[in-house]
């Protein structure tokens, strides 16, 4: 199929990553698709989408208009030379207006879209998803959601390129890491590892300011006190903040970390943030390789979501072991137990990082066997072949 690709390299631009590049464009490249690239500065696009920022507004509000424009004007000289038969993007409502892609649509190109966050911010792509000819959805239980829109979804689980992500022989010198963005439940999970003697290291997006190097002692202290003040209306209340002063509550339970706004880690378990094949090489170099379920803060409203992500194929299609918390949807893609690894709180995950990181044979054998499944059923080049079928291309 000739194909018209419109998608930033990656949904964070800050990350200096072609997290998206190589695993959407690439696989449908290698798959012999005639790929054709929108030539435009995407990563700015999405650099600037908050529209609740003044200055992220103005160019949101100068950006629409001329990349909808541009947009359609590459696209009718790309058809004119030879037929376009698929428009793929990676796009938010931001991006462009319905309107282009019901032009596009009236070319006789059928319009995909792909999207990863509609678990918690379906919101930002809700104006846009009814006038594409289908919607790839990753997260199943949103498929209605976005039927109640009047887009069509399709669903089309998340996988990886093993033309990038691969075992690298390298020396495992780390027992555990976490590699990503430091929010959500994470911090409180990797503090808990380290309450608990185990030896966690992190990379990512916002772990540097959890460093106890990164403020005073005397600013650690008020902001303590500011993040427990809401609850000294009580005797409680007054006993749980001094005995986080004094150390007289066991601050290592992990509801109480959770509720905790200023946790610190030491600065020697906290890396930068990893390149491409510096994160794929990191999965070889770690005896445990840790993945988090939950998404965003949703477990502060006391109905935590959970979402497959990228890393739960990015990993054992890197030959990694890979432990990661249990949900069902997992059981469709991995047999648990014999290909990844799964934890249920955070005294399992404590539990079994011991157990594992005490026999290797067991780690060896489970990550070869996570690996030959992604091989076998999780690469996006047969994600994309399935469903292409599917759409009837």
């Amino acid at each position: 199929m000739r194909i018209f690709y419109a998608a930033g390299n990656a949904p964070n631009a800050s990350l200096c990553s072609e997290i998206w590049r190589n695993n959407l464009y690439l696989p449908l490249v290698e798959l012999g698709h005639d790929v054709i690239e929108f030539v435009y500065d995407l990563d700015e696009t999405f650099r600037n989408m908050n529209k609740l920022s003044q200055e992220q507004k103005r160019f949101i509000d100068n950006n629409k208009p001329r990349l909808s424009a541009e947009l359609l004007r590459q696209i009718i000289e790309a058809h004119r030379k030879s037929p376009i038969d698929v428009f793929f993007s990676y796009f938010y409502d931001v991006c462009v207006f319905p309107e282009t892609i019901d032009q596009i649509r009236a070319m006789g190109i059928i319009a995909i879209n792909w999207y990863c966050n509609a678990s918690y911010q379906l919101d930002l792509v809700a104006q846009i998803a009814p006038h594409y000819d289908w919607c790839l959805v990753p997260e199943r239980f949103r498929i209605d959601d976005y039927r109640a829109l009047g887009a069509k979804p399709i669903y089309c689980q998340e996988a990886a390129n093993p033309q990038i992500y691969k075992p690298y022989l390298v020396s495992k010198e780390f027992d555990v890491t976490f590699a990503g963005q430091a929010y959500g439940e994470r911090p409180a999970y990797i503090r808990y590892l380290l309450n608990h003697g185990i030896n966690v290291h992190v990379w990512g997006v916002g772990w540097e300011n959890l460093s106890d190097k990164k403020i005073s002692r005397t600013t650690f202290f008020f902001r303590m006190m500011a993040s427990t003040a809401q609850k000294l209306c009580t005797i409680e209340g007054w006993n749980t903040a001094l005995g986080k002063v004094t150390g007289m509550v066991d601050s290592s339970r992990f509801e109480s970390l959770v509720a905790d706004t200023c946790i610190r880690l030491p600065h020697r378990v906290i890396g930068g943030i990893l390149k491409d094949v510096e994160l794929v090489q990191l999965f070889s170099r770690s005896k445990i390789n840790l993945g988090f379920s939950s998404c965003g803060e949703t477990h502060r409203n006391g109905k935590r979501i959970l979402q497959l992500r990228l890393r739960d194929f990015e990993i054992p299609m890197s030959g990694g072991f890979y432990m990661v918390e249990y949900m069902d949807e997992l059981e469709e893609f991995f047999e648990v137990g014999k290909e990844i690894v799964c934890y249920h709180d955070p005294d399992d995950l404590v539990h079994k990082v011991r157990y594992y990181l005490n026999h290797e044979g067991e780690r060896e054998k489970i990550a070869l066997a996570g690996r030959e499944r992604c091989l076998k059923d999780h690469a996006w080049q047969k994600r994309f072949t399935d469903v292409f079928k599917d759409m009837g291309l």
